[in-house]
């Protein structure tokens, strides 16, 4: 994970500020900085997103191609993670540094994917058995300022929203043989439901206090950190700690109840029970 050096001073001036409910931009512990989301920026693919969370900026394309279904799963699509870290994001993504990392992420995303509610992808199949949609999912980091997997979670939705995957239709003739015809209409497609992809909210525990959306100073100051994939309708479908640091089961119960003591009576569990998030700007880039 990218990182930054701070003094000790600076960590302190950062921790007393948060345990106050004021961070260094000026926003309150549960304040998102302005998202920008711009769809349809890759010209060679089935569904692009670009996302700007500060200076975060991530690149999200999606490919779809024919394949054979799982075994497991002969009714069913699926989708494959590849994430790119650029070392133009941060020398550390330079070597193993950036690799361990985008392995560490592609593994978050098959987790939160890895459920049948998240995407149908039953609709991605075209003949049982035999043919079936892969998507695969190009995320690229162009420039890291903190809280990477909230906004890989929305690029990777905003991207799966823009996607279209072309019609097909299977003929048969007398002996038995398969043709698979695609539609020349660009716009005889399918195209996916999101409703109830999830987007992830990072709980960045500082202090006696909790923040969402850190920035690098912020994670700088932090030992452990909570992923929490939450769905539009308040559904938490995953959990997982990252960070060298270690959270006791009440202090995850805290950060995620309201009125907390660790939260001072401002905790996080309304970000789970309301269809959307608190105090996230979203500004949509179109042509």
């Amino acid at each position: 994970m990218a990182s930054v050096a701070l003094s000790e001073a600076e960590k302190v001036y950062i921790m007393h500020g948060v345990q106050e409910d004021l961070r260094v931009d000026g926003r309150g512990c549960e304040d998102y900085r302005c998202v920008e989301v711009e769809t349809d920026v890759v010209s060679n693919t089935s569904g692009s997103a670009r996302v700007k969370l500060g200076h975060t900026d991530i690149l999200v394309g999606v490919k779809a191609e024919m394949g054979m279904p799982k075994l497991e799963k002969p009714n069913e699509g699926y989708l494959e993670f590849f994430v790119d870290c650029s070392a133009n994001a941060t020398p550390e993504f330079e070597g193993r540094g950036g690799d361990d990392l985008g392995t560490e992420i592609a593994n978050t995303l098959y987790r939160i994917f890895n459920n049948k509610s998240s995407v149908d992808l039953k609709t991605l199949c075209i003949s049982a058995r035999e043919h079936c949609w892969v998507l695969y999912v190009d995320v690229l980091l162009l420039e890291c300022d903190g809280n990477l997997f909230d906004a890989i979670s929305i690029a990777v939705k905003a991207a799966l929203f823009n996607t279209r995957i072309p019609r097909v239709r299977v003929l048969e003739d007398e002996e038995g043989s398969k043709d698979i015809e695609l539609s020349d209409d660009p716009y005889d497609c399918i195209r996916l439901s999101v409703e109830n992809v999830p987007c992830i909210v990072t709980l960045c525990k500082i202090g006696y206090r909790h923040v969402v959306d850190a920035t690098l100073q912020e994670e700088a100051c932090s030992l452990a950190s909570l992923l929490v994939s939450v769905t539009s309708k308040g559904v938490v479908t995953c959990l997982r700690k990252v960070g060298k640091g270690s959270l006791d089961p009440e202090s995850i119960f805290e950060m995620m109840e309201p009125g907390s003591p660790s939260g001072q009576g401002q905790g996080s569990a309304h970000l789970f029970s309301r269809p959307s998030f608190p105090s996230i700007h979203l500004t949509f880039l179109t042509d």
